[in-house]
């Protein structure tokens, strides 16, 4: 199916990694024009130039942490200036770091958490709405988590992200009138799948056993209908499908489990 994506001009936050890298590629293969917005230089650029070879009609890089004040508009402004507009925005930039919540007194974690998944959210969706407008509307998709209902261990993190859905499904209620449609996914847990598909500054850099290992992966996944984990490419699929101006052309503030059931929203 076409996805009316061709030449598209597309922001990804934090597509240098994981998730990001994934979504990146997707957009690419339907020969978009893609922005990868993230803090790591040589991981956004290996991006970059894997995207141009994955048949991108264009790809570009702005690095900066989207925390701080004009970071957020001058990667709006980078891809406005260089393609004429922007039609699609992904934010998925994101950190976590989970502990129980009544031993969680580390109030530093706390501020990182909410600057990374709330603040920098809130940058990248104000300085985008003014250049969807001005292109005609457009498309915005959150990736939020699984821990926005609430999760073992995700207590400051799943509210930073449950904050994050709010904000997008007011997105869609306050700009649908100026034609921008925004959505949220939620994946299930996505485990990096090779080495190059995160740099220095993910938090799987370390190796993935520092993150989840294989015992926690065989009890999540036995209350997984599907029984098996969620891929990058899983997610990617899901924000190729909304952001299509085609195939979701009606679809506005609603939410997407990728998590192969483990929740139902």
């Amino acid at each position: 199916m076409d996805l009316g994506l061709s030449s598209a001009r597309v922001v990804v936050t934090g597509g240098a990694s994981n998730i990001g890298r994934a979504i990146v590629h997707g957009f690419a293969r339907e020969g978009a024009r893609v922005l990868v917005a993230d803090i790591d230089a040589a991981q956004a650029d290996r991006v970059r130039r894997e995207a141009v070879e994955l048949g991108a009609a264009d790809a570009a890089v702005s690095v900066g942490d989207l925390v701080e004040p004009g970071v957020a508009d001058a990667a709006v402004q980078q891809a406005v200036e260089t393609w004429g507009g922007l039609d699609v925005v992904v934010n998925n930039a994101g950190w976590s770091r989970g502990e129980f919540i009544a031993k969680d007194d580390d109030r530093d974690r706390w501020r990182r958490l909410i600057d990374v998944n709330l603040v920098a959210l809130v940058e990248m969706t104000r300085a985008a709405i003014p250049a969807l407008r001005e292109s005609g509307g457009g498309s915005m998709t959150l990736i939020s988590s699984e821990a926005a209902f609430g999760q073992i261990r995700q207590g400051v993190y799943g509210a930073t992200k449950a904050a994050g859905v709010a904000l997008a499904r007011t997105v869609a209620r306050e700009h649908g009138r100026h034609g921008i449609r925004s959505n949220i996914v939620c994946p299930g847990l996505v485990v990096p799948d090779g080495a190059d598909a995160v740099g220095a500054s993910s938090l799987w850099a370390d190796g993935t056993d520092t993150v989840f290992n294989d015992a926690q992966s065989e009890y999540l996944l036995k209350d997984t209908p599907l029984n098996r984990l969620t891929n990058a490419d899983d997610v990617a699929h899901a924000v190729l499908w909304l952001s299509s101006p085609l195939a979701a052309r009606q679809v506005t503030g609603q939410l997407f489990s990728v998590s192969g059931g483990y929740t139902m929203p």
